[in-house]
């Protein structure tokens, strides 16, 4: 049995029960507590044999222990006979609540953890704060939305969801200022029309109700109700509302009405247990307790009404004075020996929140203790009363009795005519659904590529856009392109974070148009990854393989072509110098992107290694930047007699660069190793790179030649040819550098 006995040390025997000794008393609560419930039955009850010499704390311990073995009749017995001693206490009665709860629980097959406070279950358009309709949603740079209402009002510093930290904190000089999502809050009115106006409705209502204007209030949510009469917590708003002006019948009926919606949502159920014990149907009100604490085992608010209203009845009903009527011989058997009260067995058999319990009803007994004591009618009309909630049963103890330990029989009765009394649409049964006819692919457009949204993200002025859309936008002004609010902020910290709402509405109603419109995307990253066809081309300086180069780029061309060489994966581009008459030079070298850092100006500082040479074949524009057709240039390999003199000459260069370097001035040297680094050694196979040997292209780097010099010793295919040329250079500097004479 799935449930917690918390209480049953407290019912020690506080050293008055000669006749248990210690060592014994040690045993039955070992027992208890590893739930062998049976042992501690048979100890306590022999100790209990003598009705003339009853234990007050034997008895609870005994209750509890038969509690615990699903005996809740017989229990019921024994707390009586505790009542009858003295006055039962509010913590004594735990673990009886505990089992009616746990009896409830497998009479309505609830899961043994009970049910989550978020009944009923959210679904899309519903806020996770307040778990209603959004109003006025609001989405975060996480790309989570709420209300905004919801948002203000819990002073929120981080997503509620995913824990993002927002880019400005309450307490700053500037809060954070919640603007409301543009087309999230056009879809839902548009779509949810008579639940968003009772929305308003009722969060007027709210602020009234909050500044006590309970009158004005009342009207609003009467309103509110009027148009969405399907939702739960509005109906349990009014109700509390109904409890603070005592219209305690109004506030039950809220509570009924709540309970039919929502049969497990446990707050429904406890708004119609505070309203009944308002009004003073104390029976009543504790069903409601017990249910709530059968759907939350964990609810100790609930769990605490229930303890408490279960000390008073069983005080109001067991009264010395009416109580030796209900003593019976003393040869009967402990289970027989008390009558119990009649409100605890009807909790056992009835559902409550299903329906109201008739005039007549065991409430009767409560209001007048001596009735069930003193008259056989009084007791008639009881156990009619209880026959009435559970049809059929003749004895309800021997109903109790005659089941397995730790099991109730399951209610089978449904009541469909109580759960289709209010006419609620499908949104409270299974979720909200937008209706078919209201659906229109233009509404989920973007505003700038006029296409339906792909990977939709939401500016803080409250404006969406697919997210490579609002990028080339912010490439050229930090501006929102609707309402030229500057969003400065929201650039530097790159806040792209996708609009999640509108991805799954996406997702669930224009399924097909978002395969086809992501289709076309992959068509599109797949035509840029294409480094032969169309290489994105930078007009900047030189560049050469194995040579670090890094850039600053700001123009919003570049910016765009730098992002798209990271989204295609390739992260290459081209780097070519400027020609004239063609736009740029006929050869370039490849780079691969590194490291990228961007800053608060849109700006970025790229670090890029170069890769391999390339002739470029045709020339070509995308977007602004410039693209080419290539080709890859690769070194011929030279063999027999020819390679012997390559070496020769390799290693001839190789230590008339060496000498050049170390002759420089120290300042010059660290500079030119800061940037480029330290003079890379001879290769060990200096025709293993399609290139040639990386000592050469540094050295081409850092030598003070022309960049068109450097661009023909660039396009050469011959290690032999570009070796001749570097050893020219390297003479002529040389000569430059020596005094004259």
């Amino acid at each position: 049995m799935d449930v917690h006995f918390g209480n049953h040390l407290d019912h020690t025997p506080h050293d008055t029960t000669p006749g248990l000794r210690s060592e014994m008393l040690e045993v039955t609560r070992e027992a208890f507590c590893a739930g062998n419930y049976k042992l501690a039955v048979e100890i306590y009850s022999s100790q209990l044999a003598d009705p003339r010499h009853l234990d007050r704390g034997l008895c609870l311990l005994n209750a509890d222990a038969l509690s615990g073995a699903g005996r809740i009749a017989e229990a019921l017995d024994f707390y009586c006979t505790a009542a009858k001693l003295d006055r039962l206490r509010v913590n004594e009665l735990g673990t009886l609540v505990d089992c009616i709860a746990h009896t409830l629980r497998i009479k309505e097959r609830i899961d043994s953890k009970g049910v989550s406070e978020d009944e009923p279950s959210l679904d899309l358009f519903s806020c996770q704060l307040c778990k209603c309709l959004f109003y006025k949603p609001v989405t975060l740079e996480c790309g989570h939305t709420f209300c905004q209402r919801c948002l203000e009002n819990n002073s929120i510093k981080d997503c509620y969801l995913c824990r993002y930290k927002l880019s400005k904190t309450w307490g700053a000089e500037k809060p954070i200022d919640f603007r409301v999502n543009v087309v999230l809050n056009g879809l839902l009115h548009k779509w949810f029309c008579a639940e968003s106006e009772a929305r308003r409705c009722w969060l007027e209502g709210e602020r009234m109700h909050n500044e006590r204007d309970f009158i004005n209030a009342l009207e609003k949510y009467n309103k509110a109700v009027e148009i969405a009469p399907f939702v739960s917590k509005l109906l349990g708003r009014r109700a509390e509302l109904h409890i603070a002006m005592n219209n305690f019948r109004q506030a039950v009926d809220d509570g009924d009405t709540m309970c039919q919606l929502t049969p497990h949502y446990p707050k429904a159920h406890y708004v119609k247990a505070l309203a009944l014990s308002k009004a003073g149907q104390k029976e009543e009100a504790l069903k409601e307790y017990l249910y709530c604490v059968a759907l939350r085992p964990d609810w100790i608010a609930a769990k605490q009404e229930a303890q408490t209203l279960l000390s008073e009845m069983f005080s109001s009903v067991f009264k010395m004075d009416s109580f030796q009527s209900l003593m019976v011989p003393h040869h009967a058997g402990p289970s027989t020996r008390l009558k119990s009260p009649s409100f605890l067995l009807g909790c056992l058999h009835s559902t409550p929140g299903r329906q109201s319990q008739p005039p007549n009803s065991c409430k009767d007994v409560l209001s007048n203790p001596g009735a069930e004591t003193t008259s056989p009618c009084e007791k008639s009309k009881t156990l009619a009363s209880v026959q009435a909630v559970l049809p059929g049963a003749s004895s309800l103890k021997r109903k109790l009795l005659d089941q397995p330990q730790g099991t109730t029989p399951h209610n089978k009765q449904l009541r469909k005519d109580d759960a289709s009394s209010c006419q609620k649409p499908a949104a409270c049964c299974a979720g909200r659904r937008v209706p078919p006819q209201l659906l229109d692919k233009s509404d989920l457009e973007c505003s700038l590529c006029m296409r339906l949204f792909y990977e939709p993200v939401t500016t803080p002025c409250g404006h969406t856009f697919c997210l490579k859309c609002l990028e080339r936008c912010l490439d050229h002004n930090p501006h929102c392109p609707l309402c030229k609010e500057n969003i400065a902020q929201y650039l530097t910290n790159r806040g792209y974070h996708r609009t999640l709402l509108i991805e799954k509405v996406l997702q669930r109603y224009l399924s097909e148009e978002l395969s086809e419109r992501r289709k076309v995307h992959q068509e599109e990253i797949t035509e840029l990854s294409n480094l032969t066809k169309e290489v994105p081309i930078f007009i900047c300086t030189m560049a050469f393989p194995t040579i670090t180069c890094p850039l600053h780029i700001f123009e919003p061309c570049y910016r765009l072509m730098i992002r798209r060489s990271m989204e295609t994966g390739t992260k290459q581009f081209g780097m070519c110098i400027a020609d004239n008459e063609k736009g740029f030079a006929d050869y370039g070298c490849m780079l691969e992107l590194k490291e990228v850092k961007f800053y608060p100006d849109g700006g970025l500082v790229v670090s890029t290694v170069g890769l391999s040479r390339f002739k470029v074949v045709s020339h070509g524009h995308r977007d602004g930047y410039n693209t080419a057709q290539i080709e890859h240039l690769e070194d011929q390999t030279v063999e027999g007699e020819g390679l012997v003199a390559l070496l020769k000459l390799h290693d001839s260069v190789y230590s008339q660069a060496s000498a050049w370097f170390s002759s420089l001035k120290d300042s010059m040297k660290n500079q030119i190793v800061s940037h480029f680094g330290q003079l890379p050694g001879k290769d060990p196979d200096m025709q293993g790179s399609p290139s040639g040997p990386a000592w050469c292209w540094w050295l081409l780097a850092v030598l003070p030649l022309e960049q068109r010099a450097q661009l023909t010793i660039l396009a050469m295919t011959t290690l032999r040819d570009r070796l001749s040329a570097i050893r020219r250079v390297l003479i002529l500097v040389t000569r430059k550098r020596q005094p004259p004479g």
